[in-house]
């Protein structure tokens, strides 16, 4: 099974991605505002299949981020 992960509306306006982690179970990749750093957690456990953003990129709340595939 495969799952998503979707930026989740932070409350800040738009977003950049900063960096990817890619260490199971723990967080998976860093977004910047103009005030703040979030972290974004993995919805699920499993390995990285793909990346659907970029560094640099700017993004919007309910994109899709990349995919896991469950163990």
């Amino acid at each position: 099974m495969t799952t998503p992960i979707i930026l989740p509306d932070l409350g800040v306006g738009p977003v950049t991605l900063s960096v990817w982690f890619v260490v199971q179970g723990e967080r998976v990749l860093e977004v910047l505002a103009e005030c703040a750093t979030f972290d974004i957690t993995a919805p699920a456990t499993g390995k990285l299949l793909h990346k659907e953003a970029f560094s640099r990129e700017q993004l919007t709340p309910g994109q899709v981020l990349g995919m896991i595939e469950g163990e």
